[in-house]
């Protein structure tokens, strides 16, 4: 598949989804940015594509595939590309890259023609912490913070310095902001405490390059998530959390947090959930994390044709 037949043919998907929708996804979603009611809530949901050693084009056509079966209002784009490793003995030896994800950037430019203008769509950006145990293991990122700490501060400024040159990269080819995964902010991983000091400076420091987007989007992943350190003071709009898992409704976390709550979709069972309209009109429809790769294509297609009715 060359680039302008890929061109060619997503934006005639793109065509054919617009036809179904009076409403375009993207009008639906600056709705709910204005403070808006929409004729319904706008929805979106997730999958790992297990394409990280394809090229960017691959995991585009992938990406507007899924968007296109499934109707979604907005796209969050997946990104599991690995960050390079050091040239260096040790893994925490970092420097600063200034495209840590090249084909990713590839994926995006595909994305925003393939969707035309259509529907705003979101970079995943996992937190520096998680990048460094991708680069090494959990346990030696600890280890590494009691043995070494000031080595892992650097190591961490490395990974986010590079992550927030990635950022700003992709806002260029027009994402409507940074989806930060950061699972470490949790009891069992680190105390709040840890969680200020070795990860918290990092984590802003990717959310500050992307600060005038209008859909950064903190996802806090975990069902022991220290929730109540997130309601105020971060510069993300949106917040997308597991309120099963964390056994804290959306409506409880309306009472704590003003901007929009990305939830409600049960991402283990894929039960759509009824009318949520007490919390408002800042509500978009979402798991609390990614779908099971193993989910039937007529499983997905039920959940959203229930989800494309009005809530």
């Amino acid at each position: 598949m060359n680039r302008r037949h890929f061109l060619l043919t997503a934006a005639a998907l793109s065509t054919s989804a617009r036809a179904q929708t009076k409403l375009s996804p993207k009008a639906r979603v600056n709705l709910i940015l204005n403070g808006k009611r929409p004729d319904r809530a706008p929805f979106t949901f997730w999958r790992h594509f297990g394409d990280s050693t394809l090229p960017g084009l691959k995991h585009a056509a992938a990406t507007l595939e899924f968007q296109r079966k499934y109707h979604l209002d907005i796209v969050k784009v997946m990104s599991d590309y690995p960050y390079p490793k050091a040239s260096a003995a040790q893994w925490y030896q970092l420097k600063v890259e200034p495209t840590p994800f090249p084909e990713q950037l590839v994926a995006l430019d595909l994305i925003r023609d393939g969707l035309n203008g259509q529907k705003h769509f979101l970079e995943t950006l996992f937190n520096p912490w998680k990048v460094a145990e991708n680069l090494s293991s959990p346990d030696a990122v600890l280890q590494l913070m009691r043995d070494k700490p000031q080595s892992l501060l650097d190591a961490l400024e490395a990974i986010a310095q590079s992550e927030a040159n990635h950022a700003r990269a992709a806002l260029e080819r027009g994402v409507s902001g940074v989806f930060l995964s950061i699972a470490n902010a949790q009891q069992g991983h680190l105390s709040r405490d840890q969680y200020r000091k070795f990860s918290e400076p990092f984590d802003r420091i990717v959310l500050a390059a992307a600060k005038d987007a209008p859909l950064n989007t903190l996802h806090l992943h975990g069902d022991k998530v220290f929730l109540d350190h997130f309601w105020k003071g971060w510069p993300a709009p949106v917040i997308n959390y597991d309120p099963f898992g964390t056994k804290t409704s959306l409506a409880a976390a309306r009472k704590q947090f003003n901007g929009i709550l990305m939830g409600g979709l049960d991402h283990n069972t894929l039960a759509a959930p009824a009318s949520l309209a007490a919390i408002g009109t800042k509500w978009i429809c979402a798991p609390g994390c990614s779908i099971p790769d193993e989910s039937s294509h007529a499983s997905l297609l039920k959940l959203s044709r229930s989800l494309q009715a009005p809530r």
